[in-house]
């Protein structure tokens, strides 16, 4: 048994059968497990949650977890989502060290452990197609029917087998089937397929193989081999745990792993399909993979999302056995709290209003101070240039503004932030549009900082850019990809795709930000004053600054936290 302490953070029941697994020196008390994402796609939110299972779980056992590539099907597999993977997973803070591992590595390991199969009798070459095999499998209430080459000789399987590995059928013209019990109550035990005949080009063994591993098949075996101990899995394996331990039952003095299943991560407002994550790329509902509507870890990066945010969420949710749907918000509110802690303070007027103060010295120009983030004191200040000239936010003044409003209006008094006291005198009105076009004001030189010492209360404040001392920039609003909770529920007949909002990207291209955000860099996350958290985007440059919206201000998981507590 393992002489090293156990740093076991929960009491999960994967935690519980890990500790007494070690108790009982099961695998001579090692931990090993693994994350087997197929190159199919790129990694989503969902996986996360796996891959934070699977290596947290190795860490804190003292452990390791592979990283292996469960290259089995190569009609949908790229090296390009091989890539992508490797760094969502190291963006996230994983490393798999030297274990890497591809499927396709093992492939002529289980080609031969097939035969063994066929030789003791256990697997034969099937001639049914795909459409014959679903209908001899019967249904959940009715046993299935022995295909008519179930009782072929075990010769004759041989043979057989050995042309689809040459390549002498067609795609589709025969599989090799595991001799099981079409009887089961388990559907999958009903002579599933191993083996399925594809004259594809495979991104790493090129044309080496006409046939490939379905996965069930594969899956033990690939597990076996790296010496897993805790096949850590999503809970529609389940049903498919006793064909894992029959397969690896049938070959003779290999190493059995034990398959535990847990709850899939389901969000609302989003879809987890990787079909479906496809369907929305090739068919242009987003920009690619990485668009931050998408729920890919790409996509989320590209908003503005923290690895931090991302684990915590993971960890907070915690491992099920039931599988249940987590709130959206709950994601957000982890990313706020730690996007508070990090994120620098910057001012952008989305929607710019010119707002001229006419008691202000024409050229005269101050440098007030501005913290960059209240919650760290190390984080410092900055000089913000202030002149007679200024823009604000055009929401942050109304002619007749409604009860409960306190921006700027006629006669009416604000605060600046960081500046001074305003207060409004007049404004000018374009004879075309009807729009408000410029602010007139006095500001209070005894104001500065935005605070006076009279006592005199000011309800309003709004955050400003110097006309002369700031940069245009694009900035994009991203709102939910899908307008209803569940999109994958089809109510008469309509796809997730007419879920779709149609409003999730708003792109506005003339707002203006402060001069210091002007050297931002791609990557670099802020707090843009009453707007929200933004992220400088990769097609952002010098000269035209875009930024993401990647979180609004306003946080409704505390809200749903409250109501619960009330509840109770």
């Amino acid at each position: 048994m393992s002489e090293n302490k156990i740093d076991s953070k929960g009491t999960d029941f994967i935690r519980e059968i890990i500790i007494n697994d070690i108790k009982n020196n099961k695998n001579n008390g090692k931990v090993i497990t693994r994350f087997p994402p197929e190159p199919n796609g790129y990694l989503h939110i969902g996986h996360a949650k796996a891959m934070t299972i699977n290596f947290n779980i190795a860490k804190e056992f003292k452990g390791r977890c592979h990283l292996r590539f469960d290259d089995t099907n190569p009609a949908k597999e790229e090296v390009e989502y091989v890539e992508s993977i490797k760094n969502d997973i190291k963006w996230l803070g994983y490393d798999w060290n030297e274990h890497l591992y591809f499927a396709s590595d093992y492939f002529e390991k289980m080609y031969n452990w097939a035969i063994e199969l066929i030789k003791k009798g256990k697997a034969y070459v099937d001639g049914l197609s795909v459409d014959e095999i679903r209908i001899y499998r019967g249904t959940l209430t009715k046993p299935g029917a022995n295909s008519p080459y179930r009782d072929r000789t075990i010769d004759e399987n041989l043979m057989l087998f050995e042309k689809m590995k040459n390549g002498d059928f067609k795609d589709g013209e025969c599989v090799l089937r595991a001799k099981i019990d079409m009887a089961s109550p388990n559907m999958n035990m009903r002579d599933p397929v191993m083996y399925r005949i594809l004259h594809e080009e495979h991104h790493r063994s090129g044309n080496k193989w006409s046939i490939y591993p379905m996965y069930d098949w594969a899956h033990g075996l690939e597990d076996s081999i790296e010496g897993i101990t805790h096949s850590l899995c999503s809970l529609e394996y389940e049903d498919h745990r006793p064909l894992y331990d029959w397969f690896l039952d049938q070959i003779d003095g290999i190493h059995h792993p034990r398959q535990i299943e847990f709850a899939r991560l389901n969000l609302s407002y989003t879809v987890m399909s990787k079909r479906k994550l496809l369907q929305l790329v090739s068919e242009g509902y987003v920009s690619g993979w990485d668009d931050p509507r998408m729920p890919t870890l790409s996509g989320l990066r590209r908003r503005g999302y923290t690895p931090e945010s991302i684990k915590d969420f993971c960890e907070r949710i915690g491992i099920a056995k039931v599988n249940s749907t987590v709130d959206i918000a709950l994601l957000e509110h982890c990313l706020r709290e730690d996007l508070n802690k990090k994120a620098l303070r910057k001012m952008a007027v989305l929607r710019p209003l010119k707002v001229i103060i006419t008691n202000y010295p024409d050229n005269k120009v101050e440098y007030l101070d501005a913290e960059n983030n209240p919650e760290d004191p190390q984080s410092g200040n900055r000089k913000l240039a202030f002149s007679k000239e200024l823009y604000i936010e055009k929401e942050d003044f109304k002619i007749d503004p409604p009860k409960q409003y306190h921006r700027l209006s006629p006669g009416r008094e604000i605060r600046l932030k960081h500046a001074y006291y305003i207060k409004c005198t007049d404004y000018k009105i374009d004879e075309k549009t009807g729009e408000v076009i410029e602010v007139y004001c006095t500001y209070d030189p005894d104001s500065k900082g935005g605070w006076t010492n009279d006592g005199r209360k000011v309800k309003g404040t709004s955050h400003w850019v110097s006309a002369k001392h700031c940069q245009k920039a694009e900035i994009r609003i991203y709102d939910r990809l899908f307008l209803n909770e569940n999109p994958d529920a089809n109510e008469d007949g309509k796809s997730f795709l007419d879920n779709i909002n149609k409003n999730s990207l708003e792109i506005i291209s003339d707002c203006l930000i402060e001069e210091s955000l002007a050297a931002a860099k791609q990557g670099d996350r802020f707090q843009f004053l009453r707007q929200g958290y933004f992220y400088t985007d990769h097609d952002s440059t010098n000269e035209k600054p875009i930024f993401n919206l990647t979180v609004s201000l306003k946080d409704t998981w505390q809200k749903i936290e409250k109501k619960q507590v009330i509840n109770e």
